[in-house]
């Protein structure tokens, strides 16, 4: 059997031990029920990750914004990973899974797919550890983020875009070749990579740490190890997952109580199209306060804000947290908030406003 195919079989089973509905309110978080599955992520954990990955990542700024903090009535700081390697959070967790393969198993590759952001990520951490990488993209990727595949020495195969041919793809090629699979959020080492921005934001915050951290959430590799690291450093914080009205499965998980697929995303934050993933949902389900969505209009809106206000450019997978505040100002005024900025790739050519 494939490692995806493994790895799918271990978290259906993981999904039927996940806690029970949420509250939906900011302040409690439901007991987790008894689970016969654990998920195995620790401070410690992300901890080492941090630690493992130091040398090929950036340590990325964590700026203030006074306009932005008077418009929206909080102290309001950015976490901007739009300025980390390939130019998104998913440097962290691909070098960590890279980094920790054996020789034996690094010798033969590794694989994965990836919408863009994942995909040049593993293609540069395989580079730096100098072992081939393939990336399994849909055609309609973002044409920025194929070419910095290919720029960092990867075979890229194109596929169908949906999520079916994406792994159906990835477990034919990986039965060929005998890849080693780095799934791009489903990675328990993936997911501990991420955590990583966690426990930056805690460091750097200082005497003023934040009451709240908004992320992105698509697969939920972000969300749910940077919650496990804030729950370690700062367990008085709340988390909040930001995701769009128009791909709303981690919503819905989260509030259902079960987990739910993705079917049909339409939204422009081409880099959460893709279905939470079902380890993820438990770390989230444990240690993430709420999810909430929005919609096409503020996502915009809210890019433009950090592009014109804050001059970093980030693409509209990151401008999610700050739809958030635009959605609903009053849940965040006169608190000091985070907001992660994951990734700031975007087509110039092709911009939401120019459509």
């Amino acid at each position: 059997m494939p490692p995806s195919c493994l790895l799918r079989s271990a978290e259906e089973a993981l999904s039927r031990s996940v806690r029970g509905a949420h509250n939906g309110a900011m302040t409690t978080r439901a007991e987790p029920r008894a689970a016969p599955l654990a998920v195995d992520m620790t401070l410690a954990q992300i901890e080492e990750a941090a630690a493992r990955i130091a040398p090929f990542v950036h340590r990325t700024p964590l700026l203030g914004s006074a306009q932005l903090s008077e418009r929206f009535g909080c102290d309001l700081r950015l976490k901007c990973e739009n300025l980390q390697r390939v130019g998104a959070f998913k440097a962290r967790g691909a070098h960590h899974a890279v980094m920790r393969l054996d020789e034996k198993t690094a010798a033969r590759g590794v694989a994965t797919h990836s919408s863009g952001n994942h995909a040049a990520a593993l293609a540069l951490a395989a580079r730096n550890r100098d072992i081939q990488a393939t990336v399994v993209m849909p055609e309609n990727a973002a044409r920025v983020k194929r070419e910095a595949v290919a720029g960092y020495g990867a075979e890229i195969v194109l596929c169908e875009p949906t999520l079916e041919a994406r792994e159906s793809t990835l477990a034919e090629l990986c039965a060929r070749s005998g890849a080693h699979v780095v799934h791009p959020y489903e990675d328990l080492d993936v997911i501990r990579g991420q955590g990583t921005v966690g426990l930056e934001i805690a460091e750097q915050a200082g005497e003023s740490p934040p009451d709240v951290v908004i992320a992105p959430v698509g697969g939920g590799g972000l969300l749910a190890g940077l919650a496990v690291a804030l729950r370690g450093r700062l367990p008085a914080c709340q988390v909040v997952g930001a995701e769009p009205a128009g791909a709303d499965d981690a919503h819905r998980s989260f509030h259902g109580g079960t987990w739910v697929p993705q079917e049909h995303p339409d939204t422009i934050a081409d880099g959460l199209l893709t279905s939470l993933g079902q380890p993820n949902f438990a770390l989230i389900r444990e240690h993430v306060d709420d999810i909430v969505t929005v919609g096409e209009g503020p996502i915009v809106e809210a890019m433009k804000l950090v592009w014109s206000r804050c001059k970093l450019v980030v693409e509209p997978s990151a401008a999610v947290t700050l739809a958030a505040l635009l959605e609903d100002p009053e849940r965040f005024r006169d608190r000091r908030v985070v907001l992660v900025m994951s990734g700031g790739n975007v087509d110039l050519d092709d911009l939401p406003w120019q459509r």
